[in-house]
């Protein structure tokens, strides 16, 4: 069993097993003509449940074998351009090269002396992206897990923030579990569902969390921020933070943060942009304008694994006070002791809610000594522009109504019935067999395989979503996806205008897993 340690004497053998896995990809990405083969649950559980996890196969080449009857054939492919569901974006090269070297050294990055190198260069991209925000000298950050955690960490440090203010007001005495039930979180109606969750986490209660109403833009509105500021501060309560989204998951629509920022300064909260989807920004040649402001926030989530196509996971939180991030710190005789601190050694388990950490910072690290940011923005604004193309496809197709213009790269629509679309005898629809008419539409479509839309509702009314992070995909991708969902929407309500797809698209067989041999240049 030893032979499978990978060591300075398996090194032949760590070549040739992971040069044949990456053969393998290798080839499953060359012929895979669709995102997904529309397998269902209830197939391939089965499948899954028959494998005996006491008997090894012993052999690598039959694990991807398996492998890739219960996994790569019918994996969800992000990097087809007709996959256009989730905030999941194509990777690049170099960033994919930096994971196979992470996972082969396996850092932990929670101390010096478990991962030297890396812990400097993941504070070098802590200290390039904070730059790129503009949060100043004093500026400081850790890489996280995701846009959850960052978002958790952020209204961790927020808390504490707050209950410091009020005990300095109210008596040094006072206990945490005293101040917590004043404690408010005021964010979008549009904000992401991580916030509840972190309220919850935090001891507060989802109830603790204030929903500011958005403009027909799904942007926060000001004046509505600066009411509920204003009946808080009547009613006794404490605004532990303000959290503005900087690209929301459903329209990547972008919170005015400058006018937010100064309504913070000016009630004394800490302000939290939540940058997950939007942080492609800081890197874009044509639209970083849309974040002005966000240079004034206490905290900020970045994820690299969304619009610096990075392997999942690549994100951050950035504070603009290092000081702040003590309210994580917690000391380990074995691990980090304070004499550490003291003596300047760099664990950056001192920031982190983690301990045992990857090197995802070196994804990012390649990426930029690779491609450099403006390639990086490049990419990111290619999107941004495709959302405006499909933005007029929609708004020009009477098939079609879209809910808002995109700020970045996501687009919310529905298929809407002939009659409502006027091509019928006038009459009123029923917004249920609108409903049922997209629901359907995106069923048959993941079924077929031929591409991936998301949904999501609006005004409690169900609609779809094309996620635009793939810069191969085209205008003419998105025409066809849209034709699909027409017709399978009007098969459903039994409508007539049913546009003429070629029945290949959908009924293509699903390609036969590649053979574990090596893949011929193309």
């Amino acid at each position: 069993m030893r032979s499978h340690l990978l060591n300075d004497r398996t090194a032949g053998s760590y070549r040739r097993t992971v040069t044949a896995g990456v053969e393998h990809i290798a080839a499953r990405l060359a012929h895979a003509d669709r995102p997904f083969t529309g397998i269902a649950p209830p197939a391939l559980a089965p499948v899954v449940d028959a494998v005996d996890l006491d008997l090894p196969l012993g052999d690598a080449d039959a694990a991807l074998a398996e492998l890739d009857r219960l996994y790569l054939r019918d994996a969800v492919y992000f990097h087809h351009p007709r996959y256009l569901a989730h905030l999941n974006c194509p990777v690049v090269i170099p960033a994919v090269l930096g994971e196979a070297v992470l996972s082969a050294i396996n850092s932990s990055l929670d101390t010096w002396d478990q991962s030297a190198g890396a812990t400097l260069i993941e504070r070098r991209l802590v200290d390039w992206t904070a730059a790129r925000i503009g949060l100043g000298p004093a500026a400081d950050g850790v890489f996280t897990s995701g846009g959850t955690q960052s978002n958790l960490h952020a209204l961790l440090l927020a808390r504490e923030e707050a209950c410091d203010g009020v005990r300095k007001q109210h008596g040094a005495d006072l206990r945490t579990a005293e101040i917590l039930p004043r404690l408010r979180v005021l964010a979008s109606a549009h904000g992401h569902f991580s916030v509840r969750k972190a309220a919850s986490l935090l001891g507060l209660g989802e109830e603790a969390v204030v929903e500011v109403p958005c403009d027909a833009k799904r942007r926060m509105r000001p004046a509505a921020l600066a009411a509920a500021l204003a009946e808080l501060q009547r009613d006794g309560l404490v605004p532990m933070a303000v959290v503005a989204t900087a690209g929301t998951t459903d329209f990547g629509s972008v919170d005015p943060l400058a006018q937010v920022a100064g309504l913070c300064a000016g009630y004394g909260v800490w302000l939290h942009v939540d940058a997950a989807y939007g942080c492609g920004l800081l890197v874009s040649g044509r639209r970083r304008h849309l974040l002005a402001g966000i240079e004034r926030a206490d905290s900020v989530t970045v994820d690299f694994h969304k619009s610096f196509f990075q392997p999942v996971s690549s994100s951050a939180v950035l504070v603009r006070d290092r000081a702040t991030l003590r309210h994580a710190t917690y000391h380990a005789d074995y691990l980090n002791p304070e004499r550490m601190a003291a003596e300047q050694i760099p664990n950056q388990v001192d920031k982190s809610l983690q301990t045992t950490r990857r090197f995802d910072a070196l994804k990012l690290w390649l990426t930029l000594r690779v491609m450099g940011a403006d390639g990086v923005g490049s990419l990111f604004d290619e999107v941004c522009d495709l959302a405006g193309a499909g933005w007029r496809l929609l708004d020009e197709d009477p098939r079609f109504e879209v809910v808002v213009r995109p700020q970045l790269s996501t687009l919310v629509f529905r298929y809407v019935p002939a009659a409502a679309a006027g091509t019928a005898a006038p009459g009123p629809v029923d917004p249920a067999l609108v409903d049922a008419a997209n629901l359907h539409a995106r069923e048959r479509l993941a079924a077929s395989g031929a591409a991936m839309v998301a949904g999501t509702k609006v005004d409690g009314r169900h609609y779809l979503k094309f996620t635009l992070l793939n810069p191969e995909t085209t205008t003419e991708d998105l025409a066809a996806v849209l034709d699909l969902i027409a017709a399978h929407a009007a098969d459903h309500t039994g409508e007539s205008l049913v546009p003429d797809v070629p029945a290949a698209s959908e009924t293509s067989p699903v390609p036969a897993a590649p053979a574990v041999t090596a893949v011929p240049a193309r």
